[in-house]
């Protein structure tokens, strides 16, 4: 694997058509492959991962960042000081950057430590799980600079262990390998996490993404509040963040539905976990199945949570995914008792904030109740916002209340 933690010698130059730096001046990142000047900086000259020199038409320097040429985002910049590209002494900087805000927001070392481009090293996402880093690589130009990222995580946080997760299809896109390894130290088949007080055991190499979902933490705390001596269904429960905390805050019964029974098993150990196992009930099966089934048995909940997969990944996929979140929405309500909650939650960018609440207003109505809208959540802090970067914004909750006409 090449590394590339110093550059000696200058740097390629990736030449971009006029005009098409615009939105790198306004914020962005990205480049296009249909933004490139091919005839002045051909991309079949660039190898994957390169560091490179990005400049408008006129020659003029934008910054560096790197390249691959196999992707639809061809390059990716990183630093708008054409004298700092990626390097080491870069990665600590940004590393350290990041941890400072962690710090400072969460008490204990449970969260999201880097946020790809929002946190200035796009392609690259680390979770914290106290000593246990995870860490997730999704472009050609991270995965050159894999092992400075490890060295830089050693000298600013100090892990005893750090897990790659690079079985991201995204990475498909950038033409790598997709596996799963132990970069350093070692990694036991369970760890113990803590969110807003509750403890949790997951397992980093065989869970979803990378173990634990942390960007909901602000929305399950939210959740707490509707719960007191009410039933509640959890939808997509996968280990309990949400059922088992709602158990936690007082929620009378909770029953919570997903379709991996491993993901239930654990779930139970960590409702025992939690001392709430009296509480807490399961049930595996497809989502759908599952509330076309309580529905059919007249099961009511006074608090229904759905927290789905992504239904919409691609923009293409937009129609079908958009009837699938519709049909849920409706099964769930079906499900309400009278004047309950809906939590509804979407991890789809391509699904719009209105779209959603849109959908759930015309749902309500359809059949014939009226919807108010008692608050929102987003992503928690530990996953920022690039105010230029739309795609980074992706995370939705709606908290509403179906009223009966």
């Amino acid at each position: 694997m090449t590394n590339s933690s110093s550059v000696e010698q200058p740097l390629s130059v990736l030449r971009l058509k006029k005009n098409e730096e615009r939105r790198l001046r306004a914020g962005h990142c990205w480049i296009f492959s249909n933004e490139v000047n091919v005839k002045e900086s051909p991309l079949s000259g660039f190898e994957p991962g390169q560091i490179i020199e990005i400049h408008d038409s006129r020659g003029k320097s934008l910054g560096t960042g790197y390249v691959n040429p196999k992707s639809l985002i061809c390059a990716r910049l990183i630093n708008r000081n054409p004298s700092r590209p990626l390097s080491m002494s870069l990665l600590v900087e940004r590393l350290k950057q990041a941890l400072s805000i962690r710090e400072l927001l969460y008490p204990k070392p449970y969260y999201r430590l880097v946020y790809g481009e929002a946190d200035g090293l796009p392609g690259l996402v680390v979770d914290r799980y106290a000593g246990i880093l995870v860490m997730q690589i999704t472009t050609a130009g991270m995965e050159r600079m894999k092992l400075d990222i490890v060295t830089a995580l050693e000298k600013v946080v100090g892990p005893s262990a750090i897990l790659l997760r690079n079985d991201n299809s995204i990475r498909e896109m950038e033409g790598l390998d997709t596996y799963v390894e132990t970069i350093f130290g070692e990694v036991p088949e369970k760890v113990q996490l803590e969110e807003n007080g509750c403890p949790f055991e997951v397992s980093l190499k065989g869970g979803q993404k990378t173990g634990w979902f942390y960007d909901h933490r602000e929305n399950r705390a939210r959740l707490g509040k509707y719960v007191k001596d009410r039933r509640v269904l959890d939808m997509f429960s996968y280990v309990g963040g949400w059922g088992i905390q709602a158990a936690v805050a007082g929620a009378s019964q909770v029953v919570c539905v997903d379709s991996s029974q491993m993901a239930l098993e654990q779930l139970s150990k960590n409702s025992a976990l939690n001392h709430v196992e009296d509480r807490v009930s399961t049930m595996q099966g497809d989502a759908f199945d599952v509330l076309k089934n309580l529905r059919d048995t007249q099961e009511k909940f006074d608090v229904v949570v759905l927290d789905p997969p992504a239904f919409i990944k691609r923009r293409k996929d937009a129609k079908k995914g958009l009837e699938a979140y519709r049909r849920l929405n409706e099964l769930a309500m079906k499900v309400l008792a009278k004047d309950g909650i809906l939590v509804s939650a979407s991890c789809s960018y391509h699904l719009q904030r209105e779209d959603l609440q849109n959908l759930l207003l015309k749902t309500s109505r359809s059949m014939g109740n009226s919807l108010s809208i008692l608050e929102q959540g987003y992503q928690g802090p530990d996953h920022p916002m690039h105010p230029a970067i739309p795609e980074t914004a992706y995370l939705k909750a709606i908290f509403s209340r179906i009223l009966s006409a």
